[in-house]
């Protein structure tokens, strides 16, 4: 039986775990939005007005970062899907261990 510290450093553990998981899942999102936008706006060359009111942006630009949004979801869904179902799981085991321990999530809130 593990003592009630062993249990919240645990707990503790698998939460950063779960953490650093969904960083990785916002890294590549930032990724492909980044990647999404330098090709869209590269894509052709358009003569632009400058000004204080002017946007460089037009229709033509969020079209083409969408379907490139789009395109490079699917090119990287795989890896995306895999870090979602690793959250789904470590969620899910991080809600068995407080079940099981009977570690409440807003007590430990309070206390840190």
């Amino acid at each position: 039986m593990k003592t009630e510290s062993e249990q919240r450093v645990m707990l503790a553990r698998m939460e950063a775990a779960r953490a650093e998981t969904e960083r990785h899942l916002a890294i590549i999102e930032r990724q492909i939005a980044a990647r999404a936008e330098r090709i869209a706006m590269s894509s052709h060359v358009q003569t632009r007005r400058f000004g204080r009111a002017t946007s460089r942006w037009n229709r033509a630009d969020e079209r083409r970062y969408q379907e490139m949004l789009a395109v490079l979801h699917f090119e990287r869904r795989g890896e995306i899907e895999a870090l979602a179902r690793k959250l789904a799981r470590q969620a899910g085991a991080i809600a068995a261990c407080r079940l099981r321990h009977g570690i409440n999530a807003a007590a430990q809130e309070m206390a840190s």
